[in-house]
């Protein structure tokens, strides 16, 4: 008979110890000259994330999703902020063809929402509306990530393999588009 001491030892665990914003700028390098011409002519919108996990202990996960979001006018650049947001989690007895699906699909999907609260925040108190970014579903870009890799490691068979880090891992996207012109105050 098992006791209950060592069953609770071997059950799988992840836990959130912490959500917590990271790293914050936010750049207006044409203000106050280029606020006029935001009322004649929408900016374009660029917006790139990646994200990032680590092992910071044997049982403890750092995921950090990151981005960095321009808005310009022709090449003038109206506003630059990039933001981190991270999370600790900790991982006990997760089978390791688990983990990796656990940090770039599980854990970035938690920091997320927070991430997007943030530069929204602080997008609306740099006098901006805010610039809401669209949910992502990492599911579907851990995949893409997956069949990149799979696509390369066919393509050069020949070449020696790179030390790859299974604990951490990039996946960057860009978003254009444009806005309407910002309201006169």
């Amino acid at each position: 008979m098992v006791n209950e001491s060592t069953q609770q030892n071997t059950q799988p665990v992840f836990n959130i110890q912490r959500l917590y914003l990271k790293d914050l700028s936010l750049e207006q390098p044409n203000s106050p000259a280029i606020l006029s011409e935001l009322e004649k002519q929408a900016p374009t919108i660029e917006i790139e994330v990646s994200l990032k996990a680590e092992k910071i202990s044997d049982e403890i996960y750092e995921s950090v999703v990151s981005t960095v979001v321009t808005a310009k006018l022709k090449d003038k650049v109206v506003l630059l902020i990039e933001a981190k947001q991270a999370g600790l989690f900790e991982v006990r007895n997760i089978k390791e063809e688990q983990m990796d699906p656990l940090l770039h699909i599980a854990c970035p999907s938690i920091v997320f929402p927070y991430l997007r609260a943030n530069l929204a925040d602080a997008v609306t108190r740099a006098g901006f509306p805010p610039i809401h970014l669209a949910e992502i579903n990492f599911q579907s870009l851990y995949e893409h990530r997956l069949a990149q890799q799979a696509e390369s490691k066919k393509e050069a068979p020949a070449q020696k393999p790179k030390a790859v880090d299974s604990n951490s891992a990039n996946l960057t996207f860009a978003n254009h588009l444009k806005r309407p012109p910002l309201p006169r105050a």
